[in-house]
């Protein structure tokens, strides 16, 4: 059994930066893929970007491309987001959910928020 805490969020102006966390306890996250979604208020969940368990691949929403980067550090057993550039389209609770392609593992945190306001 895997726990996600998420941290990091906070409230920031457009144009700051932010780098969220997602810590795993009770197993190793490097057998998982890690993904980040953002959920905005009143608006669907959303996938903002995913990083294999190696860390050799990356995927990223168009949104964010260029802006925000993932990366993991598996000796920490953490899965980061950075978020340069941020606009207010970008405030949601972020949420991240590490998975495995090969079964039916899937966990996720409870979520960070960024609120992105001038």
């Amino acid at each position: 059994q895997v726990q996600l805490v998420e941290s990091g969020g906070g409230s920031v102006r457009p144009g700051e930066s932010l780098r969220l966390s997602c810590t795993a306890s009770g197993a190793p996250l490097d057998s998982y893929a890690v993904t980040w979604h953002r959920q905005p208020p009143g608006r669907e969940r959303d996938i903002v970007a995913t990083i294999t368990s190696n860390g050799g691949f990356t995927k990223y929403a168009d949104s964010v491309k260029g802006r925000f980067t993932i990366s993991r550090d598996n000796d920490k057993n953490t899965v980061y987001l950075q978020m340069n550039n941020l606009k207010s389209e970008d405030t949601a609770m972020y949420r991240c959910n590490a998975w495995r392609s090969d079964s039916d593992d899937n966990y996720w945190g409870q979520g960070t928020q960024v609120t992105v306001s001038s």
